[in-house]
């Protein structure tokens, strides 16, 4: 694969690694045959840690000379052929997947990879709004157990988005989420913590149990959700009569 922004990082990166290397065997130049690097081997020693440090191993190229009146001196340029070979290769990266080829090709393969960031997202939804906390459990079908619960929630919680976001349209933004009234993509954990605050009205004999809906955005998400949440369930019709009396009176059963 070949990315254009990653060959634009990397002509930077290599960019600045010259500039820093050639600032500081310049500066060696300079002090070759000075109080700290009297020798050939030091000056060796030097160019040898400033081109690790810089990693332009590849593309320096140096040798020392001796004057018996001035002493060693230090000569050095990068080899243009070396950097040519390494920008050739600016941006390209290699994918291993495990997908059989019958089954996707590379551009699905490339696709997959691209969304790996709606994988990592969700990774931050078990530690965020599900507050999945460490569970030390010593059995096998426990811990099967354990993540198969919590794959479900997250199941749970990315459709509850997927389905608001679908039903708001191409643009997928509302407003009402914030105080401030500004329109944006509902989050799962924002669309939770509204409907969280949905209070229930304990049913009677005659009445049954109601959603009470104290702000617009809670109807707004409800509708958006198809969930009619005023009733919980329609009453059943009743099956016993009112009037009798006795244990083997009979009271009309609601949902």
């Amino acid at each position: 694969m070949h990315s254009t922004a990653h060959a634009k990082g990397q002509q930077a990166a290599r960019a600045n690694r010259l500039a820093k290397a050639s600032a500081e065997l310049d500066k060696l130049v300079a002090a070759a045959g000075g109080r700290h690097y009297k020798t050939r081997e030091k000056i060796a020693a030097r160019v040898g840690m400033i081109a690790a440090r810089r990693r332009v191993v590849s593309c320096l190229r140096w040798h020392i000379t001796e004057d018996e009146t001035d002493g060693p001196h230090l000569h050095w340029h990068f080899d243009q052929e070396a950097l040519d070979a390494e920008a050739a290769v600016d941006g390209w990266y290699a994918l291993l997947a495990g997908i059989p080829h019958t089954k996707a090709d590379p551009a699905q393969v490339l696709i997959h990879y691209k969304g790996q960031g709606t994988v990592e997202r969700r990774y931050h939804d078990f530690k965020g709004p599900l507050a999945v906390s460490p569970v030390f459990v010593q059995h096998n079908h426990r811990v099967a157990a354990l993540i198969q619960v919590i794959c479900l929630a997250l199941l749970v919680f990315c459709l509850v988005e997927r389905q608001v976001r679908r039903a708001l349209g191409p643009q997928q933004t509302m407003a009402g989420l914030y105080p401030d009234n500004r329109r944006v993509r509902p989050t799962g954990r924002m669309i939770l913590y509204h409907l969280g605050e949905l209070t229930l009205r304990v049913g009677t004999v005659t009445e049954p149990p109601m959603v009470q809906i104290t702000r617009g955005v809670q109807l707004h998400l409800l509708e958006l959700l198809g969930i009619e949440a005023t009733r919980t369930r329609p009453p059943r019709p009743c099956t016993g009569d009112l009037r009798r009396t006795g244990p083997d009176a009979r009271l009309p059963s609601y949902g």
